[in-house]
């Protein structure tokens, strides 16, 4: 990895060692390198039973009968459950409750949960499934999107088979310019593959009437809400801690084993953990919607914008999850990061039988930017402009309109984004690296790698670019918020919150802020769970804007209190005073005192709840300030392509990122590397396979993710312009870097391609090789 350094700020390589602008170590770090760090996975009690579900067959069955007497023969089983055992709300969700904790009567998809075992030991509690005999008359699946939108099938769910339809239409919904280009395009569906299972582990109290869950979860406040519910308990009864998070890209955002955990635990008044397979893995979460955009844009001559006429069909699985804001997610970026006075846009979101889709990184707009990214190009093609001047021409600048009507009032330095990527240097290895000392290639350098099977003269270099927008932070009239509470005392802050750390680095920025604004060195992170109010979850690029938020605002409160000490103590009105460093000194006189001396014998303890401006629902033409924030990003990518054989390897990607302000500059880096990767991996390898409704590459032999081999170098710059509207002026970066990369790559592709005297639309991801070959 390699970063294209920009001047020296303020707030950057100038900052105090661990405040903003530095790149600490993560207090998390040393344990994780050594492998001492206790994941959920990780944990354990004495006494502890082991759970596990059953789950079904078929994508779409009437439940006849359910036989659980052999089960209950088997030596070592402590409890099996089903929906009769279910004491309070029989379904849960994030947006409409509409999954049932088992199903009853009937099943949605395969891996649909029907009942659960306790046992002494894993072995047993898998026998004891083995042994539930259930009867099951199949049914039809509905699969097909189009299908569920025409109303051909009956409703598989009582809410009916369209979870939201929306209409958008802005300025002249005929306006129509000299240049038109349209295509169709296909994402498929990707997993969220992080490498920490789902698993928790249930504490009951005394006399069954509360449970602690220690759980890997992105959202703990939410979790508990639908835990309480489901238990028929007050939520003050189910306390939640966050277990260790081995990754989560939105799919531990819905319940997965929370529910059926403490159910067990509670039947039995001992502990009881669960934990995932990776087969299982892939039944119990929610992945990325698989979609089909229609998209058709008309230009003047000259490649300008005139209108953009698009159609979005999201496949939501059988639960609505958050597939009604994916969808909006989705249509309003629908003219990406460019300027456009018109457009009519259609979105659906849909159940069918397929496995339950919810929350990925980049949440809809990935979706988006993959046909309004291959459409520029196209766009760029019919006018005789290049990628790039197609794209600055129709750059979006803060103030310019979304489509909803809704002004982006923040930063948008999408022409520097731009600029940028291009001024970074391109590879300057040729085709299969530099000759090895003997003369030959290295084949590692090559599409298929190891394979052998590529030729260094059959190969072809392109270029591609992927420009980007993304919302921040929840939309459609969410009331959006963090809490955090900051105690100060003797030197010491300790910050307690309960925004979920699943490897974004947040445990590292809430001590950098606490340093900055309090002068102290001395940082103690409290334990992460709902003993304090809500963080929201760990999504949409919002923790770094609204928790950095609230710490950063207990922390203000807690200073203007020590500031207030510290004047009565000395005389001084406490207006005048700030903090250099680590002293509190006095901007009109001589004063200076070292914070850990002023703070002796206080106990400040102030606790915030930050919320950022309210947002609006969209009307029935799809108009409305829905959105609070944006950030943008591009993305050029350099590809080798074996026409012949189908096979790509991506020799770089440069990128220039609107990140506001760089609080961790190192931190940035990781996010924007990661979420290349994941980017890289839908482009050209990453795909869940369902025939007829049953997964057929249910694990990571046959689901294929990108490897440190298949990574290449990742050149990058960040766009320092700190953002008036945000708490810190920095933007969430997790989501951004997996938006564009893919478009890019694609794009990359289909230029080798063109120079070898090809033309290949290339119009659905992942591109497969079948796609390419000649």
């Amino acid at each position: 990895m390699s970063v294209v350094e920009k001047p020296a700020t303020e707030t950057g390589t100038n900052a105090r060692p661990g405040t903003i602008g530095d790149s600490p170590v993560r207090p998390d770090g040393l344990e994780k390198t050594q492998g001492t760090f206790a994941f959920s996975s990780d944990l354990s009690a004495d006494g502890c039973l082991f759970g596990a579900t059953l789950r079904s067959p078929h994508p779409f069955a009437r439940i006849v009968s359910i036989d659980l007497s052999k089960a209950w023969q088997i030596s070592g089983v402590e409890a099996v459950i089903t929906a009769e055992d279910v004491p309070g709300k029989a379904t849960y969700g994030l947006i409409s409750q509409d999954q049932p904790v088992f199903a009853s009567d009937v099943v949605r998809y395969v891996g649909e949960p029907v009942a659960a075992v306790a046992a002494i030991d894993p072995e047993t509690a898998r026998r004891a499934l083995v042994a539930i005999d259930v009867t099951y008359e199949v049914l039809e699946p509905l699969l097909d999107p189009e299908i569920s939108i025409a109303g051909g099938h009956d409703p598989i769910h009582p809410d009916g088979n369209l979870i939201r339809h929306q209409h958008i239409v802005h300025g002249d919904p005929s306006a129509t310019g000299a240049v038109t280009v349209e295509g169709t395009y296909e994402i498929g569906m990707q997993d969220q593959a992080f490498l920490g299972l789902e698993a928790a582990i249930a504490y009951p109290d005394s006399g069954a009437d509360g449970v602690e869950l220690h759980v890997a979860t992105q959202w703990l406040h939410e979790d508990q809400g639908q835990i309480a519910a489901c238990l028929g308990f007050p939520v003050d009864k189910v306390r939640m801690v966050l277990g260790g998070v081995g990754g989560a890209f939105g799919a531990r955002e819905d319940i997965s084993l929370q529910v059926h955990t403490c159910l067990l635990a509670l039947r039995l008044g001992r502990p009881v953990r669960m934990a995932y397979s990776r087969g299982e893995s892939f039944l119990g979460h929610v992945h990325r919607h698989p979609a089909t955009i229609w998209m058709r844009h008309h230009a003047h001559a000259d490649g300008t914008l005139v209108s953009v006429e698009a159609r979005f069909v999201f496949d939501g699985g059988a639960y609505a999850s958050t597939s009604s804001a994916v969808l909006i997610n989705g249509i309003t970026m629908a003219q990406g990061p460019y300027a456009c006075p018109n457009g009519v846009v259609d979105g659906y979101a849909v159940r069918t039988n397929h496995l339950p889709c919810g929350a990925m990184r980049g949440f809809g707009a990935v979706q988006a930017c993959f046909a309004y990214e291959s459409q520029m190009d196209r766009l760029a093609a019919a006018c005789g402009l290049d990628p790039i001047d197609i794209r600055l021409r129709n750059a979006m600048k803060t103030g310019d309109t979304l489509l909803t009507g809704q002004p982006v009032l923040n930063v948008a330095p999408v022409e520097e984004c731009i600029l940028e990527t291009a001024a970074l240097p391109l590879p300057d290895e040729p085709v299969g690296g530099r000759q090895l000392a003997d003369g030959r290639v290295d084949v590692m350098k090559l599409p298929g790698g190891a394979g052998r099977t590529a030729d260094a003269g059959d190969v072809v270099r392109g270029i591609g670019w992927g420009v980007s927008i993304k919302n921040l932070m929840y939309s459609e009239n969410f009331d959006d918020y963090s809490t955090a509470r900051c105690r100060l005392a003797d030197g010491v802050a300790t910050l307690k919150f309960a925004t979920a750390e699943v490897g974004q680095g947040f445990v590292t920025i809430a001590g950098q802020i606490a340093r900055s604004i309090l002068g102290v060195d001395d940082v103690v992170l409290d334990q992460i769970d709902t003993q304090i109010g809500s963080a929201g979850s760990t999504s949409a690029s919002r923790q770094t804007w609204m928790s950095g938020g609230a710490v950063d605002a207990a922390c203000r409160a807690a200073r203007e209190r020590l500031f207030e000490a510290v004047g009565t103590a000395h005389g001084i009105d406490p207006i005048r005073l700030l903090i250099d460093g680590t002293d509190v000194i006095d901007t009109a006189g001589d004063l200076r005192i070292p914070v850990t001396e002023a703070s002796a014998g206080l106990d400040i303890d102030e606790t915030i709840e930050y919320h950022h401006p309210q947002t609006e629902d969209l009307d029935e033409n799809g108009q409305g300030n829905c959105h609070t924030a944006f950030a943008f990003v591009a993305h050029r990518a350099v590809v080798d392509v074996d026409p012949e054989l189908g096979l790509v390897k991506v020799v770089q990607i440069a990128t220039a990122q609107d990140v506001g302000n760089a609080l961790n500059p190192l931190s940035v880096i990781g996010q924007i590397e990661g979420g290349i990767a994941q980017g890289l991996g839908l482009a050209v390898m990453e795909e869940i396979i369902q025939i007829d409704g049953v997964i057929r590459n249910g694990n990571f032999t046959d689901y294929l993710l990108p490897t440190f081999l298949d990574m290449p170098p990742v050149v990058a710059t960040l766009i320092e312009q700190p953002d008036p509207h945000a708490p810190l002026g920095a933007k969430g970066v997790g989501e951004p870097p997996c938006i564009s990369s893919t478009p890019a790559v694609v794009a990359a592709i289909r230029d080798a391609l063109r120079q070898a005297g090809v033309e290949r639309l290339l119009d659905r991801v992942p591109v497969r090789p079948f796609d390419i070959c000649l």
